[in-house]
């Protein structure tokens, strides 16, 4: 007698089961469909990117025959190297970490462990798309087609072309508007989590009023629109020379600032602009949530901490942290997606040379005048979510965890 693992009374009916299926397969196709056609689209010449015939789009025939393409081969390689991908992190990233924070005697932040995977990881990664893989297939060239009816798996049968995607990095530059996005991207997080988790960590070991009113005063700053802080922030950032001079003429503060400029600076249109104005944004959010990541933590390690001889900071770094990096994490990964995504205060803030990759994209769009420019438009809009994809693969497993620890009161 088989005994069932889930009682009956919990058991979903099969037209139940049948219908969740088959709503999630429809969510999964409506939402991932427009992504993917693009991508499609982008690896092909223009009569295959606009053809009326979705074959003709899918398997190029005109891009097969002027520029090449892929053979099955090919596509069965880079669909399993796809697949370790997506699997390596959350299967081999927890040990990684564990193995690099057992090398060295001395105590080590998870932290670090943890950045030392991220960069085995996307060195691995560099190593197999651009090393590994084009070896193989070079090797699987020669020793596959001279055998019979085994030859025809290195033929090319789909259409392909990096040229697009070239015109758009090497010969438009956007290279410079991905160095910028990173640039702005990287101080947003930098400032929000080091502000927010300190933030965050003060406000949840406290009761006071004044607490409670900070945490009231954030809330209404994160619900006041992008463009009023802007529209706030402009005439700081218009006059900030005139304003920050001061600092320079100092003879207690010249020296220092003095090895950054000579003078004081112009903000508007620097990155730096950008920087103060996302954080403004962010920051409340970003301290509602690890506020709450905090109070799931029990006051109890804290104190165990300090009974041990640590200070109140010396607690927080050694105990409350390590215990929650899974929540920090999913905190920079929002504050990622607000710098990196964000159109209105980089359009409006940031001059042609300092653009990020977002309104650059808007650029390409408008200015588009055939069909080879709305192609390399979607390239450059295809190129921008490939960070974020990268970004969900290495941290997925803390990102969940994350999400769980900030959902359950503990």
């Amino acid at each position: 007698m088989v005994i069932s693992e889930v009682p009956r009374a919990f058991r979903q009916p099969v037209s139940l089961k049948l219908t969740t299926n088959a709503l999630l397969a429809v969510w999964v196709v409506v939402a991932s469909f427009p992504l993917v056609w693009i991508a499609v689209m982008s690896f092909k010449l223009p009569m295959d990117s606009f053809a009326n015939n979705p074959l003709q789009v899918l398997m190029g025939f005109e891009t097969l025959q002027s520029a090449g393409g892929l053979s099955t081969f090919q596509v069965m390689l880079w669909a399993s190297f796809a697949y370790i991908v997506f699997k390596a992190p959350g299967k081999y990233g927890a040990k990684l970490v564990s193995y690099l924070s057992s090398r060295s005697d001395m105590p080590r932040p998870q932290w670090v462990s943890y950045s030392y995977a991220v960069g085995v990881y996307l060195l691995a990664l560099a190593g197999g798309a651009f090393v590994v893989i084009p070896t193989v297939n070079f090797l699987a060239t020669f020793a596959l087609g001279s055998i019979p009816f085994i030859g025809g798996l290195v033929e090319p049968i789909i259409g392909f072309t990096w040229q697009h995607y070239q015109s758009v990095w090497i010969d438009n530059g956007f290279y410079n508007q991905f160095t910028n996005s990173m640039i702005v991207t990287a101080g947003v997080v930098c400032i929000s989590l080091s502000i927010g988790t300190l933030a965050g960590y003060a406000l949840s070991r406290t009761n006071s009023n004044l607490a409670f009113w900070l945490l009231i005063i954030a809330l209404i700053l994160r619900a006041l629109p992008h463009s009023v802080l802007v529209a706030g922030y402009l005439p700081a950032f218009i006059n900030s020379s005139e304003i920050l001079a001061p600092l320079w003429e100092s003879a207690w503060t010249g020296w220092l600032f003095g090895l950054f400029s000579d003078t004081a600076p112009t903000l508007y249109g620097k990155p730096m602009a950008i920087i103060i104005v996302l954080v403004a944004i962010n920051q409340p959010f970003t301290i509602w949530m690890l506020r709450s990541f905090f109070q799931n933590i029990p006051q109890d390690l804290d104190e165990a901490a300090m009974v041990d001889g640590c200070t109140r900071f010396e607690a927080f770094r050694r105990a409350v942290l390590p215990v929650a990096w899974p929540g920090i994490i999913t905190a920079g990964l929002f504050s990622f997606l607000l710098g990196y995504n964000d159109f209105l205060v980089t359009s409006l803030l940031l001059d042609a040379q300092s653009q990020t990759m977002v309104p650059a994209i808007s650029q390409y769009f408008n200015r588009e005048t055939t069909m080879t420019d709305q192609v390399e438009a979607v390239a450059a809009a295809v190129s921008i979510t490939a960070p974020l994809f990268l970004l969900v693969i290495v941290f997925q497993k803390q990102i969940v965890s994350g999400l769980t620890q900030g959902a359950v009161k503990g």
